[in-house]
């Protein structure tokens, strides 16, 4: 599915720290592995040094471990050369990292990450790098909802990144309380969840069996957002493999979601993944 992966770097660390990701992932898949920085205009020169060396350690990283890549440096707007490199060399996915900044806006409104997310034409792995130590993760997270677009490619891409660092993996599903009509919300054991489990996280898990992922199950009540955080804290998770928001404009307008509170608030790596692989 991935024969060729870009990451963008800039000067900060965390951005290194998600190639790394892309690096092992290229490695896994034996896939291409390209390294991009653009210079935007008017950038300080200590900008430029330091994405550069971030670059040349990322390319002879690759080499030792015998792996195809090439480093491109570009100068303009991210946005639209990136858009062009996608394009041009035809690659499946692209891993960039939030700034520290990001996390102060709302929605990412203005964020090259969030542009990047909705602009390019491949599949964005957009990572938040809270632990630049903790990069190979024993344990990941993956939360689910009940429906879940691109469910292959959301697999694929769990299993392989749990291939390269021998992790295991916990599904995670926040379940709604069902409603009765003279009772009010009943909240059902773990076992009862289990028979109700809905088919898209069914043919996930199925999926990480057909890859031969070690993987466990969670079933919990409550709000999605809240329950991540405190089941990847308690639980020392080391990194959360979570899908895109779906939500609409509007929507977001109101509140914030799922994903938006977790960016802000999680507590390890955290990996927002935007397949566009079809089925």
């Amino acid at each position: 599915m991935y024969k060729k992966i870009l990451a963008t770097v800039n000067e900060h660390l965390n951005s290194e720290i998600s190639a790394k990701y892309a690096l092992n992932l290229a490695k896994i898949c034996h896939a291409k592995f390209y390294v991009c920085f653009v210079a935007v205009k008017g950038s300080a020169e200590t900008n430029l040094e330091k994405a550069t060396e971030a670059m040349k350690r990322l390319f002879t990283e690759a080499e030792k471990q015998d792996i195809i890549s090439e480093s491109i440096t570009l100068s303009g707007d991210p946005v639209v050369e990136l858009k062009k490199l996608v394009k041009h060399e035809e690659v499946d996915i692209v891993f960039t990292s939030t700034r520290r900044e990001d996390i102060k806006k709302r929605f990412f409104k203005g964020t090259i990450a969030r542009k990047l997310s909705l602009t390019l034409p491949c599949s964005v792995a957009l990572a938040r790098i809270v632990h630049m130590g903790r990069i190979h993760p024993g344990k990941i997270l993956v939360p689910l909802k009940a429906t879940i677009n691109h469910v292959n490619e959301r697999a694929f891409f769990t299993s392989k990144m749990a291939q390269c660092y021998d992790s295991k993996v916990i599904v995670f599903h926040a379940t709604k309380p069902i409603k009765h009509f003279f009772h009010g919300e009943i909240h059902l054991p773990p076992v009862e969840w289990e028979k109700r489990l809905p088919k898209d996280i069914v043919m996930f898990i199925n999926q990480l069996e057909k890859h031969g992922i070690s993987y466990e199950r969670k079933l919990t009540p409550g709000a999605t957002a809240r329950n991540i955080t405190i089941e990847a804290f308690t639980k020392r998770h080391d990194l959360i493999i979570m899908g895109a928001s779906e939500r609409g404009l509007l929507s977001n307008l109101l509140k914030s979601g799922p994903v938006e509170d977790l960016l802000k608030e999680t507590p390890c790596n955290l990996i927002i993944l935007k397949p566009l692989h079809e089925d």
